[in-house]
């Protein structure tokens, strides 16, 4: 693999699932792939109103066009995800959803997380479907974080038996989805995504 997009959604003032998007962006950079980390807060998109393909070529807002950009580059999407509710974090959604070809062809792992002991197991669910729907192959690997606080320190480094689980977890997670990776481009080399 040689580009990895980790992808994060909290918008809350005190985000403690940015310790786990920073743990799998440290993970994958110490296995030598290129990883960038696009937090949708940071990025700020609108509600959705118009997708990407919307806007005459050109046309779209500066944020946006400079993440399509990133989406298309990349081999592979690690999507950090929060559960709010059983359900998916709204601002993750939202950016998404600004999207649909440019995600086409490559594969996504999730890493869930939750303040308590489901670690976000129902978001990781959710999201399964939403990443297969946009064109994306779902790694049957996760990593399930919970109560994040206790399994994470506010360097991002492990901490206690959660700390410990995902330090086990994240070798298998990483391989599998770096396989896939290399898997879907070197089809993409032999036969162009029709689109």
């Amino acid at each position: 693999m040689k580009k990895l997009l980790v992808l994060y959604g909290s918008y809350r003032a005190d985000r403690m699932g940015i310790r786990l998007a920073d743990y799998c962006v440290r993970g994958f950079r110490e296995r030598s792939v290129e990883v960038e980390l696009i937090d949708a807060r940071a990025v700020g998109l609108p509600m959705l109103d118009r997708m990407y393909k919307e806007h005459p070529a050109g046309t779209a807002p500066a944020a946006m066009e400079a993440l399509a950009g990133k989406i298309r580059a990349a081999d592979a999407f690690l999507f950090v995800v929060g559960e709010y509710n059983w359900g998916v974090q709204p601002g993750l959604k939202n950016l998404t959803d600004h999207f649909l070809e440019e995600w086409f062809w490559r594969p996504a792992a999730i890493a869930s997380y939750s303040a308590g002991r489901f670690a976000g197991a129902r978001a990781g669910v959710a999201w399964h479907g939403t990443l297969s729907e946009m064109g994306m192959v779902v790694t049957s690997s996760t990593l399930a974080v919970g109560p994040i606080g206790a399994a994470l320190d506010e360097g991002a480094q492990p901490i206690g038996g959660g700390g410990a689980s995902l330090v086990r977890a994240f070798p298998r997670f990483a391989d599998d989805l770096t396989w896939w990776a290399d898997a879907a481009a070197a089809q993409r080399a032999v036969v162009a995504p029709p689109y």
